[in-house]
């Protein structure tokens, strides 16, 4: 479930500019609030809507959101507040006022209104298939960096913006460090409960499996442990070829 909250005011888009991993004057743009330490607090979609601009946030998430984005505001010329607004998707032909999801083609458009609906698209199946993480399954508040998450490949960070809370850590993985861990797409031979973690063929961790969908499943894993007989809840994770693939 979905909250759309309005952002208006005179200093809406320098206001969220300076707090958000994204470009908010290209708009609709998918973003996320971190932590100073650089890590995921929340992730969203920014879309502009006359005078004002939505946020498009897991209902489970936007009463924290409110709380900080309120915290941050002080004297700006900023008005937040909660809309009556439902989102519906799909993956066909888009309705006039839709927009194109901006994480991926595959994610189709989203149309903001008094209603909402859903074309009956298997959105796990595609968020699987291209590795596109989901708030509060892959995407884990105060644990999950969001470079390891795919946010670069999923333009859902600038790194020519500015500074935004987090700004250092993260400029800092993308620059002078190389990832020894993230989110790919594995091959799975069967179902166990998201969270299963993954373990090597000497009983050693080697990630977490989340969201499955079609004998495949997206796993947070450290590379160097990448290779043959992982399991997950005794149950086999690899890839078509015989080798876990990660996400270039």
């Amino acid at each position: 479930m979905r909250q759309i909250l309005r952002v208006g005011g005179a200093d809406r888009v320098e206001f969220l500019q300076g707090l958000v991993t994204n470009d908010v004057t290209r708009a609709p743009v998918w973003t996320a609030l971190l932590t100073a330490q650089g890590k995921y607090l929340a992730d969203f979609l920014i879309v502009p809507e006359g005078d004002s601009l939505l946020i498009d946030v897991d209902a489970r998430l936007a009463g924290d959101l409110v709380r900080r984005l309120s915290m941050y505001k002080l004297r700006s010329a900023v008005e937040l507040t909660e809309t009556g607004l439902k989102v519906s998707r799909g993956t066909g032909e888009a309705p006039a006022g839709a927009i194109v999801d901006p994480r991926h083609p595959a994610l189709g458009w989203r149309l903001y209104g008094e209603t909402d609906s859903d074309d009956g698209t298997d959105w796990d199946a595609i968020r699987v298939t291209h590795t596109i993480p989901k708030s509060l399954v892959e995407l884990i508040p105060n644990e999950t960096f969001i470079l390891e998450a795919g946010f670069e490949r999923l333009h859902g960070v600038d790194f020519r913006k500015g500074c935004y809370v987090g700004q250092e850590v993260t400029a800092r993985m993308k620059h002078k460090t190389e990832l020894r861990k993230g989110l790919v797409t594995v091959a799975v031979d069967g179902e166990v409960p998201v969270g299963t973690p993954i373990l090597m063929a000497d009983g050693r961790e080697a990630g977490t499996l989340f969201t499955q969908s079609g004998g495949r499943g997206i796993a947070h894993l450290r590379f160097d442990r990448i290779g043959e007989g992982l399991t997950a809840g005794g149950m086999a994770v690899l890839a078509a070829d015989g080798q876990v693939q990660a996400d270039p």
